[in-house]
């Protein structure tokens, strides 16, 4: 499914215009963008959470040359399902 689709079906769910419905979807996903980039939890009860999880520097192989070289320390996205949407899939 694409922004679109998701767009269209929260539209036609709530009664909302197409562009209401989009510009709600984009300001909830720039929410969660921006805190989890400032180093905030989101937790959606039933769905899941978001958070910024550290990875840590390591040595890894160019696939070219099969030099090894040193993949810096970096700060990465992540989501864990809650156990609701958990059960839903598993049914």
């Amino acid at each position: 499914m694409k922004k679109t689709e998701l767009v269209a079906v929260i539209a036609e769910q709530t009664g909302l215009s197409k562009k209401d419905a989009d510009k709600a979807l984009t300001v909830a996903l720039d929410t969660i963008i921006k805190a989890v980039a400032e180093g905030d939890k989101i937790q959606l009860t039933g769905f899941g959470t978001f958070e910024q999880r550290q990875r840590n520097a390591r040595t890894g192989v160019d696939p070219r040359t099969g030099n090894s070289i040193e993949i810096p320390a970096s700060k990465v996205p992540a989501f864990k399902a809650g156990k609701g949407f958990k059960d839903i899939v598993n049914q």
